[in-house]
């Protein structure tokens, strides 16, 4: 340390930022401190602390704010903008996790089977305007299921077919799927789930246990973001199946016969879908009776009924 022209002493130019000088001798630090009359002009006092805390909080409010309200709005703003390239290389990739996690079989044993699926896709995708990059797709696994995949990817789980009762109950799925497609879901939940995780991690950090916290919370604000989509692709499924002539109460009677009441099952604050009871309430109030003719006939049924070569179920 130097004085300066006002005699006052001051950091070096030179000088480390973090420069701390050690006085062992007690009369020299005493001294020091009685000539330094600046020397405490940086310790924070509690006006200090106090605009730290306020600061901080007004921080953690502002990431609270943009994860509830920025980044769903902007996942609805930044998905119709990803181009359909990227999204069917997208679709690729998580196919080939799908098959990963599910098994590669693919069902198309039965010709008469693979007729009856791509006209019941057909009649679906044509009611929702649709055009043949719709790729559906049946595939063996014991888990009662439907998937719709990134660049217009469906695929169905034989054991949902199984479960089902009729071709009406296998087409709200189907259409519920396509309702995903077009509101590109897939994109807007990749974005927002992204987006989401980042300002959650920010906002906790990474310290010892946080990654719980982190995790639950993004589960939290995420899962009402995916009831929406599910409420929505619900939407979409009941119109279809009105435009197509046939009740829609069908999808939830089959969902309820899958899951089983979920009432009382948990935390339903936590759950991506709507309950299957509520499910099946709504679409009862838009149920209709059937005015279009069947979407298969007995023998389509029972053909897309062993499509993966198990004979009728």
């Amino acid at each position: 340390m130097q004085p300066d022209r006002a005699g006052k002493y001051r950091p070096m130019p030179s000088a480390p930022a973090l420069a701390r000088l050690v006085i062992r001798d007690t009369g020299l630090a005493a001294e020091l401190t009685a000539r330094a009359a600046n020397l405490d002009e940086h310790r924070l006092g509690r006006r200090g602390v106090a605009k730290i805390v306020g600061w901080s909080l007004g921080a953690i409010v502002s990431i609270v704010l943009v994860v509830l309200y920025g980044v769903p709005l902007a996942a609805d703003r930044l998905a119709p903008l990803v181009p359909e390239s990227f999204e069917r290389r997208f679709g690729d990739v998580a196919e080939k996790q799908v098959h990963l996690v599910f098994g590669e079989k693919v069902c198309n044993a039965s010709a008469t089977g693979q007729a009856a699926f791509d006209k019941l896709v057909g009649a679906l995708r044509n009611a929702g305007g649709f055009d043949s990059s719709v790729q559906p797709a049946v595939l063996a696994s014991e888990i009662p299921n439907a998937l719709a995949l990134p660049g217009g990817k469906i695929v169905v789980f034989d054991s949902l077919i199984a479960k089902a009762n009729n071709p009406d109950e296998i087409a709200g799925v189907i259409a519920h799927e396509l309702g995903h497609l077009r509101h590109r879901d897939n994109m807007r939940g990749l974005i927002y789930n992204g987006g989401t995780s980042f300002l959650i991690g920010l906002l906790f950090g990474d310290i010892t246990g946080s990654s719980a916290v982190i995790f639950a919370s993004r589960t939290l604000v995420t899962s009402s973001y995916s009831r929406e989509a599910e409420t929505a692709a619900d939407t979409f499924s009941i119109e279809i199946m009105k435009k197509l002539g046939r009740p829609p109460k069908a999808m939830g009677e089959l969902m309820l016969r899958v899951t089983g009441k979920e009432g009382g099952k948990g935390l339903t604050i936590i759950s991506t879908h709507p309950l299957s009871e509520d499910r099946l309430a709504r679409m009862s109030r838009e149920d209709q009776t059937p005015k279009g003719p069947p979407l298969l006939t007995d023998a389509e049924w029972q053909a897309l009924k062993g499509i993966c070569g198990k004979g009728k179920v």
